[in-house]
């Protein structure tokens, strides 16, 4: 009768030490951040970001080495197609487990962890805790308007693994769980401009009288949806209230740009920019593709002396002001 006690508490003993087996978990996650990015960057060249933990997390005691028989799974849901902003335009993006971009993830189709390799390559088998990363980048091509952009993404997680081996090499034990997670995605577009401007070039006249008028004009693709205005500085050796061209012997040239093909100074501050509703071509709010096109003369002022004979020149700073 003394062996059959002794037995018995061996029994106890194994079944208690079950529950302690386990060794993954469904944890909170941490929101994947594509930070604050302006609008050309994130139409014209992909992003990444990532998350350290995309909700599962594994305690480092994981057997190294997953059979054929063992599961990791994520299956990723959305209410929407990707990153969504305040005015209902969206960001496409794509997730990978890995972050060479070789293992994409689809929406509502279970992704295998575990048999790809890919827990094993990120050290998640047999190494020091650590949750699973996740990856994303954006599709190209996104034209979208300034504003806060975010998704939310339910992570559900199924694993079913052995988690302890016996003498004879059997399984002793399975972890079969699942959980489910929220992971919060989210990108900052900022507004932006591509500017062309070109040169203004007077070319060569013996007296002021004789230099004509310069007509032409400079290009603005502005974020969808922006409203904005231009401004033209005074350059850098203006007087009077006019720009001035500066020769190497220190002497000058007054000459201004004037808005459209009128007489209207093309300044910096106040009425004297000129507004994106404006534009001589395609007048209204930016549409982060297209241009629109602000059309101005420049003249050398008539009423100077004529300076010395030589090549004269001035830097002007064009600005945009949302």
């Amino acid at each position: 009768m003394s062996g059959l006690p002794g037995q018995g508490w061996a029994l106890v003993a194994l079944l208690c030490a079950g529950p302690a087996w386990a060794k993954c978990a469904a944890v909170p996650t941490t929101p994947a951040l594509f930070g604050t990015l302006n609008s050309t960057q994130v139409r014209s060249a992909v992003q990444s970001a990532s998350t350290l933990n995309a909700g599962l997390q594994c305690n480092g005691t994981v057997l190294g080495v997953l059979s054929a028989s063992d599961s990791f799974k994520l299956t990723v849901q959305a209410a929407t197609g990707g990153l969504v902003g305040p005015n209902g335009d969206v960001i496409a993006y794509t997730l990978y487990a890995d972050a060479t971009s070789r293992y994409p993830i689809t929406r509502g189709v279970a992704f295998e962890y575990g048999r790809t390799g890919i827990l094993e390559l990120l050290g998640l088998l047999g190494g020091a805790p650590k949750a699973v990363p996740l990856y994303l980048r954006t599709q190209l091509g996104s034209n979208v308007a300034a504003g806060v952009y975010q998704e939310t993404l339910t992570l559900g997680w199924a694993w079913n693994y052995c988690e302890g081996i016996g003498l004879a090499g059997l399984c002793i034990g399975r972890d079969n769980s699942e959980g489910v997670q929220a992971l919060t995605v989210s990108l900052t577009v900022t507004n932006d401009c591509q500017i062309t401007t070109p040169n203004i070039t007077f070319a060569a006249a013996p007296v002021v009288t004789a230099f004509g008028t310069v007509a032409q004009s400079l290009n603005v693709s502005c974020t969808k949806g922006s409203s904005y205005t231009v401004g033209l500085d005074d350059g850098q050796n203006a007087t009077g209230g006019r720009r001035r061209m500066k020769s190497s012997a220190n002497n000058y040239l007054a000459y201004d740009i004037f808005k459209g093909a009128g007489t209207v100074r093309w300044g910096a501050a106040g009425s004297a920019r000129r507004a994106s509703a404006d534009a001589d071509i395609n007048p209204g709010a930016g549409t982060g593709t297209g241009s629109q096109v602000f059309n101005y003369n420049a003249r050398v002022y008539t009423d100077q002396a004529t300076p010395p004979a030589a090549s004269y020149s001035d830097s002007v700073v064009l600005d945009v002001q949302f």
